[in-house]
């Protein structure tokens, strides 16, 4: 139920970001579905080629590492919890700096960013994408993310870090304690708020940034994401949640991410491609 009132708050508000954006950053000829239609063809498989294998791999992607903590407590799993120390010992308390102009505005803003700003800039990358009929570079983006959380999902089993603001005396968990709703709906996907290392906020920020700027011709929105990205790199210290190492981790993640997915797309999609035949040739010949 906890998850449920924060999605109840967070979807309708994401979902009205996208529409916004969507009429106000991209160009009204490049509205149309006409390029991912030619791409796919006219044999009604749209979706069941150009889209749909992408977005099912991302979302199931997504809900393995969601469930992390349940597959490792059912595993037997015993996490090493003494990454945190090393990464103390590095940088010390340099995160408590960012709360040094700590504001109730500031906060309120940041946490607006971090929970609303993040989930916008995720999903209208892929929305315009799918829209405006980039395919090649959907397929990047939705290679470069699974391969994202691939990566973070064996350190957030096997070597958890903790929040900077229940670690540090002298960070304080602002978002946390924002609202109980905020708190225990984060909680109900990260019950020990552990998932720091390699930061995935720094990582998928950074990979959907790259992508736009890099990857598309929308000058619009590529001013929005370049900033965007750059508030959630900021949010990430100074709400108490990510070490100044996480953040690092989490830009060499995205560019390891960004070069495999641009470089090897077309061997990737390949592969897809002849598997999704595979299956539909074996589909329909149970039919026959």
């Amino acid at each position: 139920m906890t998850a449920i009132a924060l999605m109840s708050i967070m979807v309708p508000v994401v979902v009205l970001l996208n529409l916004i954006a969507y009429y106000v950053l991209i160009p009204k000829k490049n509205r149309g579905w006409q390029d991912i239609y030619a791409y796919a063809g006219k044999s009604g498989r749209l979706f069941s080629y150009g889209v749909l294998p992408y977005f099912l791999l991302v979302s199931c992607v997504y809900v393995l590492v969601r469930s992390e903590g349940m597959l490792a407590k059912s595993l037997g799993i015993t996490p090493y919890y003494r990454l945190a120390e090393f990464i103390f010992l590095i940088e010390g308390g340099t995160v408590s700096s960012f709360q040094a102009i700590m504001s109730p505005e500031l906060t309120y803003f940041s946490a607006f960013i971090y929970l609303f700003g993040f989930s916008f800039l995720l999903i209208f990358t892929f929305v315009v994408l799918v829209c405006t009929g980039k395919v090649t570079v959907l397929q990047e983006y939705s290679i470069a993310v699974v391969l994202a959380y691939l990566i973070a999902f064996p350190f957030y089993i096997f070597m958890p870090v903790k929040v900077t603001g229940y670690t540090l005396p002298t960070v304080i968990p602002l978002l946390y304690e924002l609202s109980p709703v905020i708190s225990n709906g984060i909680r109900s996907v990260d019950p020990y708020l552990d998932n720091c290392f390699p930061s995935l906020h720094a990582a998928l920020s950074i990979i959907a940034m790259l992508l736009v700027v890099f990857r598309t011709d929308f000058k619009q929105l590529k001013a929005v994401v370049v900033i965007l990205a750059l508030l959630i790199q900021f949010t990430i210290f100074y709400l108490g949640i990510h070490w100044i190492i996480d953040f690092i981790g989490g830009i060499l993640l995205a560019g390891l991410c960004y070069y495999v997915a641009t470089r090897y797309r077309e061997m990737i999609v390949q592969k897809i491609t002849i598997l999704l035949t595979s299956i539909e040739k074996r589909r329909v010949g149970r039919i026959r």
